[in-house]
């Protein structure tokens, strides 16, 4: 859990650990393996599932063009890491909809 809360502060200084670990629970069994608990952003797959999966279902954000402003942004922000975390990336999308407090 520590690592994951040091990952999201490198890109939000005053992270929310409670929804962090919100999200933590969220994602379960997909954070055991190294693949599912990465994001990439230049797989246009990945990303309809993290819109469909993340945003739709678990934000309840249907307008399709927050989502992806959403995700091109956090793309943007964490275009730096090679190996997008997960964890962090739905933060930061979730921050960026206004969605932490209703994880």
């Amino acid at each position: 859990m520590a690592d994951y809360l040091a990952d999201v502060k490198k890109y939000d200084a005053a992270a929310d650990a409670d929804a962090v670990a919100k999200i933590v629970k969220h994602l379960g069994i997909a954070l055991r393996n190294r693949d599912s608990s990465l994001v990439s952003c230049t797989d246009p797959k990945e990303l309809d599932r993290v819109k469909a999966n993340w945003v739709a279902k678990k934000l309840g954000i249907a307008d399709g063009s927050k989502a992806d402003a959403a995700i091109e942004k956090t793309c943007k922000a964490m275009e730096a890491d090679n190996t997008k975390s997960r964890v962090t990336f739905y933060y930061l999308v979730a921050k960026d909809l206004g969605k932490l407090a209703s994880l």
